[in-house]
């Protein structure tokens, strides 16, 4: 353990000297208050400590003390339905100890609960041999989730004495043999949070993250164990859009990390997920949620060790097997924190001031999502999906952080401002978003929900495009300078836009849609655009085909129930094929 003595305090960022037993990242304590700092530099005996408390009133002289272990998260029983902040600390528990909601410097309160019991259940006997990821046990956590306890990276042996019963998650509820002596196991572990949790190999990405979400599910799909990037400006919906992500994803355990956002969109998440019901448990949403809360107005530095602290945590549930969905909100202002801490140690700036190793950083985050197969003799295979939302400075995605992240992620979500001031939500642009595993998982919706999916979605995305370049001819000459075909086109990609992607996600059936019920509204629009083109080849008149009843129905089908889908769908066409019939009745 070194100990050195201040030489130098500018904001979160603090140099001492005579640390040179010190080594990087190790963990410090600055000051007689205790307050908790990384070392994030060293030159001969001095440390520049990244501090992750407010720094006001420290002073030259005072003392700085290395606990000799890097920045590390406590894992185990008691993480599901926790808050913490930025560093792994319980704000609840902050909060019942200290009295106050504000964060008081210097507070020291362990991660997990220390006097909890949790009853274990051993998946192992005495004589056993295991290795690392070999669950040994389990302990039911809450009602939907069901936590493993399994060997430490690192470690293998002979279990030469486990019991079930209840213990806290300090006490020993195995002893390993490993062959140099005997090694207690307890229900917790502890992880460096920049290091990245081991496994056996990474899969392809070729199976689907369902969300519920047309736009996304249909048009720019996400894999699990994906990478996605939200970019937009203030308003366009980054927010509602994660939130909705992490309510209805296909995931066991979603990570919500409000990083450098505004305190009142945490706020909506603590009230909100508590009281939303999970629709495969019946049960609350927070029973299988972790939060990490740095908002903007907590110490700039942890924002830094938010996201690590959060995608850390994320791992350890992978590794049991879980598919997990992981909500950055945003990597803006956790790189904006790295700005901050890169100019205070007067390093060469990059683009606009942000460091150099700005895209370094950024990558070696996302890549530590997923699709894998963990370590142990059984080989679990669990999922790792990370969603990051971007905040360019005026919507401008041209600036690094959003250049940047592009180079890295492969489903490109394009918030736009002129769709969210329509009240088009979710705001996604359809012509400059995009997904790259779209080919790679064009099988499994072809087999999984219909035959037909890729084809409908291609057309849907044909026609979009052909509405686009109309527009700017209807823009220059007119409407009357279209012909009925192409007028035809332009109704059939406003219904698309009106009726399959537009979403209230405020309103309790349109909120999620299932695949079956997406691919079904597909083909109820195709079907109003090609039973028209072949009433426009009869002799229809096109203004008859604009102003059918019928769209109204069409319009309305989002709004079914998921019991009623089929029925509702052959009353639908059985509807649009009679007017139509009618139509060409009269034109003949």
């Amino acid at each position: 353990m070194s100990t050195g003595i201040i030489k130098k305090v500018a904001g979160p960022l603090v140099i001492a000297s005579g640390m040179r037993d010190a080594n990087m990242f190790d963990v410090v304590r600055v000051s007689d208050r205790r307050l908790i700092g990384e070392i994030i530099e060293m030159h001969g005996d001095e440390a520049s400590i990244q501090v992750y408390e407010e720094t006001s009133g420290l002073r030259p002289g005072e003392p700085v003390t290395s606990t000799g272990m890097p920045l590390s998260v406590e894992l185990g029983p008691g993480l599901i339905q926790s808050i913490y902040d930025g560093i792994q600390r319980p704000l609840e528990e902050i909060l019942r100890v200290t009295g106050t909601n504000l964060l008081t410097r210097g507070v020291e309160v362990p991660s997990l609960n220390r006097e909890t019991k949790w009853h274990f259940i051993p998946c192992v006997s005495a004589g056993d041999t295991v290795q690392a990821g070999d669950v040994i046990g389990t302990v039911k956590e809450t009602e939907v989730v069901t936590q493993k306890i399994m060997v430490p990276p690192g470690m293998k042996g002979t279990v030469s004495s486990i019991a079930e019963g209840d213990y806290t998650v300090t006490e020993t509820v195995a002893q390993l043999d490993t062959g140099k002596g005997k090694t207690p196991l307890t229900l917790m572990q502890h992880w460096p949070v920049r290091t990245g949790r081991p496994y056996q190999r990474k899969l392809p990405p070729s199976n689907p993250l369902v969300t519920g979400q047309r736009v996304v599910d249909t048009m720019f799909p996400i894999a699990k164990g994906g990478v996605a990037a939200v970019p937009g400006p203030f308003g366009s919906g980054k927010t509602v859009i994660q939130h909705q992500l992490a309510k209805w994803a296909d995931a066991d355990i979603v990570v919500y990390i409000g990083c450098g956002e505004r305190g009142n969109e945490m706020t909506d998440v603590l009230n909100e997920f508590p009281e939303l019901k999970d629709p495969k448990t019946g049960r609350s949403l927070m029973e299988r949620t972790v939060l990490i809360a740095n908002t903007s107005d907590m110490p700039v530095a942890a924002r830094e060790a938010s996201i690590y602290t959060g995608i850390t945590i994320a791992e350890y549930f992978r590794d049991m097997g879980f598919s997990v969905a992981l909500m950055a909100d945003s990597t803006s202002r956790w790189a904006e924190a790295l700005r901050e801490m890169s100019g205070r140690l007067q390093e060469m700036p990059g683009e606009e001031g942000y460091p150099a190793y700005l895209g370094s950083r950024l990558a070696q985050f996302y890549e530590r999502a997923g699709r894998v197969i963990t370590l142990g003799k059984e080989g679990r295979e669990g999922a790792l999906s990370v969603i990051g939302a971007v905040s360019p400075a005026g919507g401008d995605i041209s600036e690094p952080v959003s250049q940047a992240t592009l180079r890295i992620v492969k489903v490109f979500w394009s918030l736009d401002s002129t769709l969210a001031y329509r009240r088009h939500f979710p705001a996604i642009n359809w012509l400059t978003s995009y997904s790259l595993y779209l080919d790679s998982m064009a099988g499994w919706f072809n087999e999984a929900v219909n035959r037909d999916w890729m084809n409908c979605r291609n057309r849907m995305m044909r026609l979009l495009q052909d509405e686009s370049e109309l527009q700017e001819i209807v823009q220059l000459v007119g409407m009357d300078a279209l012909s009925a075909p192409d007028r035809l086109k332009l109704e059939a990609a406003r219904s698309i836009r009106e009726d399959f992607l537009h979403q209230n996600s405020f309103h309790e059936i349109d909120t999620y849609t299932s695949l079956e019920k997406q691919f079904r509204m597909m083909r109820l629009v195709l079907a109003y655009y090609d039973e028209c083109v072949k009433a426009l080849n009869a002799g229809a008149d096109i203004d008859d085909l604009v102003d059918l009843p019928v769209r109204e129905q069409i319009g309305r089908y989002k709004y079914t129930h998921e019991t009623d889908i089929a029925p509702a769908f052959d009353e639908v066409i059985t509807e649009l094929t009679k007017e139509i019939a009618a139509l060409g009745k009269e034109a003949n």
